[in-house]
């Protein structure tokens, strides 16, 4: 039987377990960590950390507390982890958090991320799985860091597209959580590696509603149509259309390319939103004021046939 304190934990597909420390506090707990997806190692410790951190925030409240998680072969020069590290604890200090040590393991491959504590009051915290009727959807970081990603593997971004990248990527949901919060949000998540349908999938099915998405106003990463259109697609996104095929129903006058890129595995992606119609515009203003590029990107509705219809 599950603890009553346990406010959120293994009964739903939220972003984190919250735990109720007494009737004015929860604690949100999170963990994630992934091999590296750009060379530079400062980098991949900035992006990895905002991932990790990115939960809490989804979750309504601020984190406070990481945990270092780190894998590292004998070879992998001491240096590499250390920029790794640092490129972690700047972010987590930018987060208005503190490393308290963590742990690592020597492996064949690199893989860094964070444990991640937090606090909220109980009546703040926010999930995945209670939306409502007539909100409206709003995402708070464009799509497409997946193909980005890919593409740089096979060397076919110059070095400003890289950097444009991993900006996206390492920029923490801190503004957007800071902005969401006074508008009483129905429910959020943060799109990660399901993609941004799959996380709606989870949105819809979890709350027993079905949401439509225009595809046009979906933000897209500059060169991510392209590069989909060429067929540089990660091996994810196809893993993400088999999971939700029964799920979603794509009109056959969205182009293939952004088809693909709705499905895309993000890492440390924006904030998915469910907010009331009647304060929709009010949370848009409130994330242009804290420096948030977001979109109305649809609309909850009563459940119909499918969990997810793009037009």
């Amino acid at each position: 039987m599950q603890d009553e304190r346990l406010v959120v934990g293994f009964d739903s597909s939220d972003d984190a377990a919250v735990y109720l420390v007494r009737d004015d506090l929860a604690a949100i707990h999170t963990v994630d960590f992934f091999p590296p997806i750009v060379d530079d190692p400062y980098a991949f410790g900035q992006i990895a950390a905002a991932n990790s951190l990115s939960d809490v925030y989804a979750m309504g409240g601020m984190p406070n507390l990481a945990m270092n998680l780190i894998c590292f072969p004998s070879c992998l020069d001491l240096q590499t982890v250390r920029a790794i590290l640092e490129g972690g604890a700047d972010k987590v200090r930018e987060a208005g958090a503190v490393i308290a040590g963590g742990h690592s393991i020597e492996d064949s491959e690199p893989k860094y991320g964070l444990c991640v504590t937090g606090y909220a009051h109980p009546d703040d915290i926010l999930r995945n799985d209670r939306a409502r009727p007539g909100d409206k959807l709003v995402l708070t970081k464009p799509l497409g860091t997946g193909i980005l990603t890919t593409a740089a593997m096979a060397e076919l971004l110059d070095e400003q597209q890289v950097r444009d990248m991993t900006a996206v990527m390492a920029t923490l949901n801190k503004n957007a959580q800071r902005a969401m919060m006074p508008v009483r949000p129905s429910a959020c998540t943060d799109v990660t590696g399901f993609g941004f349908l799959g996380h709606l999938c989870e949105l819809a099915r979890g709350s027993g509603l079905s949401v439509v998405i225009d595809s046009k106003s979906v933000p897209v990463l500059p060169g991510v149509l392209e590069l989909a259109s060429e067929g540089i697609i990660p091996a994810g996104t196809y893993r993400n259309m088999d999971f939700v095929a029964d799920e979603v129903l794509v009109d056959p006058s969205v182009p293939q390319a952004l088809s693909d890129v709705l499905y895309d595995p993000q890492t440390s992606g924006g904030l998915l939103i469910s907010v009331p119609e009647a304060r929709s515009g009010e949370l848009m203003q409130r994330l242009e004021a804290e420096g948030v590029a977001a979109a109305l990107v649809g609309e909850v509705r009563d459940r119909g046939d499918r969990a997810v219809t793009v037009l």
